[in-house]
């Protein structure tokens, strides 16, 4: 079995800063362990960090919970994979040829410089290419989407080149990497990562228009004969309405929830005369009604914009994204465009232990995560370091017992043994002076 590996990925928006970790063995399979969010209030704006500081806070508390969580802890986050989002990122299509030698068999080398030859393509100065992804190849005269191990002399094919401005990886890089010491071991394009997991390949051969529905703004992918063919942001989305809402003498948390609770993007067949706390539904209905169908026209117009002849239309429309759960949203773009409009829905080989992971707003965040996994063979998440004691070689010797000193004991002096002629002189002498006083004694 292959070794287990931790993957952690961040995606920051205009309305959130959503963080994650997955566990994959390398066979196909992601478990997705955690999942934490925070708001991202205006430090964003179209996918663009606007405020540095605010929002690299906001990324460390995400981090830090994350951290924390059963089966994360106590490993540390050292790498994320970054999801790339905003109203700059778009398609260009590029198309380039190599002249090669007769019978030439076409390797990776070959596709690699073939791709770099794309991406070296001329376009606007304010742009960054971020990724060259091949429609078709054409070998000769034989066209196929798998050139290698093919022989000719010639070989051509046309990429959509994924730009955007170049202050979105600039700033993620500024914000993770250089304040919170954090590696990026890789950019996602997150419209191309929600594509490659939430369609299936039956899906892209037959045409399908993946259309993600954000804050503010909604991307729309094409595929069809099994790969990319458009690609574009619209710069509309949910918060537009609860902006307009906001016209009507309410906070945004406010406008946010009647939008939510009350909300509905068809028109009702009789207008309703009741109030919200103040507030005419009917007035919440127009504003609603009229931008929904402003966000449904522009997705609708894509199709003409990506320039798809008959036979190459999409014939089915998947949904995803915070917008898209405004009530009755995917009617009234399967009425417009005249195509059978589903959600869209992880893959079963998509694990998700946390419960947060239900919801719809994480499903981009799943996609950069599963990029990460299949795509690289990077560990995001390392143990922490152990502290190691001092190695002591010996063990020092052990303290000795205290020495008490004994007292010398002084010698007893015994009395000197008397000779008898010296006891004989004591006696005679003490007998002279213990005699009675007589002078006639004395006279003798």
């Amino acid at each position: 079995m292959s070794e287990e590996r931790y993957i952690a990925a961040i995606e920051i928006s205009s309305s959130k800063i959503v963080a994650a970790v997955g566990k994959t063995s390398g066979e196909g399979q992601l478990q997705v362990i955690a999942i934490e969010q925070d708001k991202a209030v205006d430090g964003v704006r179209y996918g663009i960090i606007q405020n540095l500081e605010d929002t690299s806070l906001r990324v460390a508390r995400v981090i830090d919970r994350l951290q924390k969580r059963t089966g994360v802890a106590p490993r540390l986050i050292k790498g994320v994979f970054v999801g790339l989002s905003g109203r700059s990122l778009k398609s260009i299509p590029s198309a380039v040829t190599i002249n090669l030698p007769d019978d030439t068999e076409i390797t990776d080398d070959i596709l690699e410089r073939l791709k770099r030859e794309a991406m070296r393509a001329a376009i606007d100065s304010s742009l960054e290419v971020i990724d060259a992804v091949p429609r078709i190849y054409k070998v000769g005269k034989t066209e196929t989407t798998s050139p290698k191990g093919t022989v000719g002399n010639r070989i051509q094919a046309t990429y959509d080149l994924i730009v955007c401005r170049p202050e979105i990886k600039r700033n993620l890089e500024r914000t993770i990497q250089d304040k919170l010491g954090i590696r990026i071991e890789g950019c996602v394009v997150t419209a191309l990562a929600t594509g490659h997991l939430l369609l299936t390949s039956e899906e892209k051969r037959l045409g399908c228009m993946l259309v993600d529905m954000g804050a503010e703004t909604t991307t729309v992918t094409i595929y069809s004969k099994g790969c990319l063919r458009y690609f574009a942001t619209i710069p509309l989305g949910g918060r537009n309405i609860t902006r307009d809402l906001q016209s009507l003498s309410l906070l945004e948390e406010d406008a946010e929830e009647i939008k939510k609770t009350s909300g509905n993007a068809i028109a009702p067949e009789f207008p309703s005369s009741l109030n919200l706390n103040g507030v005419k539904l009917s007035d919440v209905s127009n504003l609603l009604v009229a931008r929904a169908e402003e966000i449904v026209a522009n997705v609708v117009e894509q199709i003409e914009y990506s320039g798809l002849k008959e036979g190459e239309l999409p014939t089915k429309v998947v949904c995803i994204g915070g917008g898209s759960r405004l009530q009755n949203i995917n009617e009234l773009l399967s009425a417009h465009i005249n195509l059978p409009v589903v959600r869209g829905r992880l893959p079963k080989y998509v694990l998700v232990d946390d419960a947060k992971g239900s919801s719809a707003d994480v499903e981009e965040m799943i996609s950069v995560l599963y990029a990460g996994a299949t795509l690289s063979k990077h560990q995001c998440l390392e143990e922490p370091a152990r502290e190691e004691l001092p190695v002591v070689d010996e063990l020092p010797p052990a303290p000795a017992d205290p020495v008490i000193e004994e007292e010398e004991e002084e010698p007893v002096r015994r009395p000197k043994k008397e000779h008898s002629w010296m006891r004989s002189l004591k006696n005679r002498i003490s007998n002279i002076f213990s005699a009675p006083d007589d002078d006639s004694d004395i006279l003798e």
